[in-house]
């Protein structure tokens, strides 16, 4: 099993990057989301046990399933969770997000952790994607 980090610098307040994780409108603009996909479903029920489900509608693959449980909410500077694409892997990995202010916007920085090693590089640039959407979703 592998771990990776990805970090992004945002224009963006840590409080409305870290919301935006959370919101289903605007998470289903930028959290795995595909170019060519259409997200279907998006739901979150953000409180520490609390889960979340994403399902991006894919002209190649058909409907992907990305699914969830809360494990740590700490507005803004922290979100942990856990994250399976059953699909793809029925063991779910482990994702924590920081976000650290910045003088203009924050920082973000996402690791996953027990990420079977074939899945980290896909993984890694899915992850860097997912993070230059956010910012444009927030842009937006």
């Amino acid at each position: 099993m592998g771990e990776f980090t990805v970090t992004r610098r945002l224009r963006h307040p840590a409080e409305r990057v870290f919301d935006a994780w959370l919101d289903p409108k605007l998470a289903a603009k930028f959290l795995f989301a595909t170019p060519t996909g259409q997200m279907i479903l998006a739901e979150t029920d953000p409180r520490v046990g609390g889960t979340f489900t994403f399902v991006d509608r894919r002209p190649d693959t058909g409907d992907v399933l990305h699914t969830g449980e809360y494990l740590e909410i700490d507005r803004p500077r922290r979100l942990v969770f856990t994250f399976a694409v059953p699909a793809h892997n029925p063991n779910a990995t482990r994702v924590e997000v920081e976000i650290a202010p910045t003088a203009d916007g924050c920082e973000v920085r996402l690791t996953q952790r027990d990420t079977p090693d074939e899945w980290v590089e896909p993984s890694t640039k899915g992850w860097t994607m997912i993070l230059e959407a956010l910012d444009a979703a927030l842009g937006a």
